[in-house]
């Protein structure tokens, strides 16, 4: 049906707590909703087009007629909620089982392990935010040179590091051989942290960021999409989110501007295939941070971007926009939330609108574009659907 297809995952934008999301402390979360609730209302008039008051109740996003567009929510049956496994069930990887955590920080193996293959004595093995270990960490890093070693309530080994005390490139070295340290133990990913600053009032997290995860448990969309001779490309984190399995080619961006502006340039080089974009700052910069404010400006820029995007599609391309957790600002803590996600679906070709539902696994977008390019994964697509 369609030559090209642009995948827009809007990292951290839930609608709403899924029916275990009590089981992960996050029955009240409802990122849209309660960003919208926390600025006195949301301006999205492009995604309101596209159903997106018809999801879920938000301010300021009225349920207006659709004309071209379909719309629905869907579930994660994946356990977690963290970008890699939400991530992956979108390419039709679906995990039995969760990563695994360490809220207490890493068991002594695992930190003899890593002082030994890098003769560094970590400081922390702690669970904490990324702005608060540098408060209370920052400055001895400073001083002895040790690298900070931390957790969350998702699957990730984080190492910060000040770019003056350990380059970001070797930081980078450093975390792949914890990557490997952490083979046997079910780690989804290593994260480097680089920051800059002088002292606890300017330490500041850098563009710097780099993951390390672990390669897919199962052949992705991605990767059948490339055995079947069509391109596949990332834009932003999707080539670290699949340890650069089955990617045509990827391009790396610091934030959602220059995720956007990379995507119109890809997206207008291209003549067919997948096209796939993380837009992080709504969960790096925002969710993670508590700021309800500058989440909802993420929002409304997006938004505004949208036209711009439309412009350059013809009757053979097709949008999905979605994401991949919640990262509710509003609620206790700074983690991921388990929630449903959004998703709109529209192409210039579309004469009728619809309700795509409630879908069961977010693995239906990826059972989706595999049957538009003929090829084979799990889930339900939705194509049919799309008159």
């Amino acid at each position: 049906m369609f030559q090209r297809i642009v995948l827009i995952v809007l990292d951290g934008v839930g609608v709403g707590a899924l029916p275990d999301a009590a089981e992960y402390g996050d029955e009240t979360a409802a990122t849209l909703p309660h960003v919208a609730d926390a600025v006195g209302g949301l301006v999205l008039p492009q995604m309101a087009r596209l159903g997106l008051g018809k999801i879920a109740s938000i301010e300021g996003v009225e349920p207006v007629p659709v004309n071209c567009g379909y719309w629905g929510k869907m579930a994660e049956q994946s356990p977690g909620k963290d970008s890699v496994t939400g991530h992956w069930e979108l390419a039709g990887v679906t995990l039995e089982q969760p990563f695994a955590t360490f809220p207490d920080g890493f068991p002594a193996e695992i930190i003899n392990a890593f002082t030994v293959a890098t003769r560094l004595e970590p400081l922390g093995n702690i669970a904490a935010s990324g702005t608060d270990i540098l408060l209370q960490l920052g400055e001895e890093h400073l001083q002895s040179g040790r690298p900070i070693i931390y957790t969350s309530s998702d699957s990730v080994f984080q190492i910060a590091a000040h770019e003056e005390v350990i380059p970001p490139e070797q930081l980078y070295d450093i975390c792949r051989i914890a990557e490997k340290i952490l083979l046997p133990y079910n780690v989804c990913r290593v994260i480097a942290r680089p920051f800059i600053g002088t002292s606890a009032d300017n330490f500041k997290r850098t563009s710097g960021r780099h993951d390390f995860p672990r390669r897919p448990a199962g052949t992705t969309l991605l990767e059948r999409l490339q055995q079947a001779g069509v391109e596949t490309l990332g834009v932003g984190k999707i080539n670290d989110l699949f340890a650069g399995q089955g990617l045509s080619r990827s391009f790396s961006t610091k934030n959602n501007t220059e995720g956007m502006e990379k995507t119109l340039q890809v997206f207008g080089k291209i003549k067919s295939g997948l096209l796939m974009t993380n837009l992080v700052d709504f969960d790096m910069l925002y969710g993670h941070r508590l700021d309800a404010d500058g989440f909802a400006e993420a929002l409304q820029a997006f938004d505004n971007w949208l036209p711009q995007l439309y412009s350059k599609m013809t009757d053979s391309d097709l949008l999905i926009v979605t994401a991949d957790h919640g990262c509710d600002p509003t609620t206790e803590g700074t983690d991921h939330t388990r929630e449903f996600v959004p998703l709109l679906v529209w192409s210039p070709v579309l004469k009728q609108s619809g309700s795509l539902g409630v879908r069961q696994s977010f693995a239906d977008v990826g059972a989706t574009v595999a049957q538009n390019f003929r090829v084979d994964l799990q889930g339900q697509s939705f194509l049919a659907e799309l008159k």
